[in-house]
């Protein structure tokens, strides 16, 4: 099978595969480019209210391919920042469902989603050092953002693989699920966040992203949209909200 991004969309979920079983899902150069444009794909189509980001099979991502880090200039690491930004700026919830090996690319891709579920067993690692890369910048704040200084340098410096237990208790993961549970709870936890107002979830991941200038724009969003209305008034009548911001 060829290298490829397989995307579904079920009941306002999309999915996202990394497909390239014979490399453990590494990423290729075709796949880096194709990624910021399957995403602002499904950005777009306003049914969408959540990503998963999964790999194919036993394995989320095993990095980069490295038989393309013999191209020219720091092209590969360049197509990896804009894949992984575009990630990172999706508009809706992202969830990372990892199995196997995270490693590399794979951890930037998993770091760059707002949240990321593993099973038991996962084995997550950024590892430049052994190839004698300078990890980029932005990827470095976002790692440390998320684990802290100390663990990004431990994974940076050493290049060594943490199991989910510490990616757990360093924050690298969120929830962790024995085998063959994860897509049951990834696939429940989806649809809560379809559920959920898109309204409270867009404002407030600007908001955890470091945005500070976006209070006056939230709060002209909120008063032109009837999610506070609908969600008050489901309150009190015990029933389900039916938001309809970015409907």
């Amino acid at each position: 099978m060829e290298p490829q991004l397989k995307d579904s969309v079920t009941d306002g979920i999309a999915t996202v595969v990394i497909a390239n079983p014979a490399k453990r899902n590494a990423m290729s150069a075709a796949m880096w480019r194709a990624l910021p444009r399957v995403l602002d794909r499904l950005a777009a189509d306003r049914t969408v209210r959540a990503l998963v980001l999964t790999g194919e099979g036993d394995t989320f991502c095993a990095g980069a391919d490295i038989s393309t880090l013999r191209e020219p200039g720091d092209e590969q690491q360049s197509l990896a920042v804009r894949a992984e930004e575009a990630l990172a700026a999706f508009p809706k919830p992202t969830l990372a469902a990892v199995r196997g090996f995270c490693v590399g690319g794979g951890s930037q891709l998993a770091a760059a989603c707002d949240l990321r579920f593993a099973e038991e067993g996962a084995r997550f690692g950024i590892t430049p050092s052994k190839l004698g890369i300078v990890y980029p910048s932005s990827s470095t704040r976002r790692l440390t953002a998320l684990v802290g200084p100390s663990t990004a340098k431990y994974l940076l410096f050493s290049g060594e693989l943490m199991d989910t237990e510490r990616a757990l208790r360093t924050g690298f993961v969120d929830e962790v699920h024995p085998a063959g549970e994860l897509d049951k709870r990834v696939g429940e936890f989806a649809r809560v966040l379809v559920s959920r107002s898109l309204l409270t979830q867009a404002a407030a991941k600007e908001f955890a992203d470091g945005h500070t200038d976006r209070d006056a724009h939230w709060a002209e969003q909120a008063r032109g949209s009837g999610d506070t209305a609908e969600g008050v008034a489901a309150f009190l009548e015990r029933r389900a909200p039916r938001f309809t911001y970015g409907v």
